[in-house]
């Protein structure tokens, strides 16, 4: 049985990239009775971002309902908030007395934010060395991450294994589970889909609110309807793909194809899957959100599972270095 972990941010309601990337791929492999998932709301490392204690709250509970919506049976995995496991802020200051100052210095996404945020903090620098903590403080086997994580994932292979070869064998390497299809989800300008970039999709919104931003956002190009047109390089057709049936997307391909069916039509189509392809999805948010005790509770008896094992594997480490 293998050990698998993922996080994400509480940073807002997730969006279709984080759900489709992240979320229903972690679902997924939580459910395979040959894994043994922990997957945790990262709240810790959103205060990076959010210094607002209302927001992170209303935050964390908009991302545990939207993966208990996506079908997680949390009985089943461990489904845990960040900042109810103190033991990883300790193996943190563990893991950066051990990692080098200019390996730290190397990190990608520390070098593309303190290029782009008003506020940039010590956390900012130091979150290699805490989503390590998350990882190693569970002996997780493996980690699915998209490409932008990829560096953050070597790095917590190179902090463990040089945390073993000074004091040796204590933590699990883990190894990096991606997927091809659903590693790159375009946003409604064709980059990445990211709130910072503001062109994300809400599934949880109502079908109006969905139908303005599909119609207004959603960029195409000036291609007359009768012209044909090629789907490989159209945002709404890219998005299509990855939530429609595969018979349905070749469908618009070939229409976009032959001409005569317009970026209109395809609009249309997007948000008929967005709307009835996630409605089950969206009527369990709302429920839960209304009903935040559910919540509660399932992240409390999760806190308590993660807890067992977190303090198992500090145990181990503070063994090892001498507390």
């Amino acid at each position: 049985m293998a050990r698998i972990l993922t996080g994400i941010q509480s940073t807002g309601t997730p969006h279709l990239g984080n759900i489709l990337g992240a979320i229903k791929p972690a679902i997924d492999l939580a459910n395979d009775p040959l894994n043994d998932s922990f997957l945790f709301i990262a709240d810790m490392h959103s205060l990076t971002q959010i210094k607002d204690g209302e927001r992170l709250r209303s935050n964390t509970y908009a991302v545990a309902a939207t993966w208990m919506a996506c079908g997680l049976d949390t009985s089943r995995s461990v489904f845990y908030r960040q900042s109810d496991v103190p033991e990883v802020t300790e193996l943190a200051w563990y893991l950066q007395c051990i990692f080098p100052y200019s390996r730290m210095t190397l990190a990608h996404s520390f070098k593309d934010k303190s290029d782009r945020l008003e506020d940039v903090n010590a956390g900012l620098f130091s979150y290699p060395m805490l989503m390590a903590a998350d990882i190693l403080l569970y002996d997780a086997e493996k980690v699915p991450v998209g490409k932008d994580q990829m560096q953050h994932l070597e790095m917590t292979r190179d902090v463990a294994s040089r945390f073993n070869h000074k004091f040796g064998e204590t933590l699990v390497l883990p190894e990096v589970l991606t997927s091809e299809s659903t590693m790159y989800v375009p946003g409604t300008d064709g980059g990445k889909m990211s709130k910072s970039q503001n062109n994300t999709i809400n599934i949880f919104d109502d079908p109006a609110a969905l139908k303005k931003v599909i119609n207004k956002q959603l960029v195409t190009d000036a291609t007359p309807l009768e012209d044909p047109k090629n789907p490989d390089s159209a945002i709404v057709y890219n998005l299509y793909k990855l939530i429609a049936s595969e018979s349905d997307a070749q469908e618009m391909s070939a229409a976009l194809r032959a001409g005569g069916y317009g970026w209109g039509h395809a609009k249309k189509a997007l948000l008929e899957a967005l709307v009835d392809g996630f409605a089950s999805e969206r009527t369990r948010y709302n429920e839960l959100i209304s009903n935040r005790e559910e919540i509660d509770v399932a992240l409390a008896k999760g806190a308590e599972r993660a807890r067992a094992v977190a303090s198992e594997v500090l145990s181990r480490v503070r063994g090892k270095i001498g507390y």
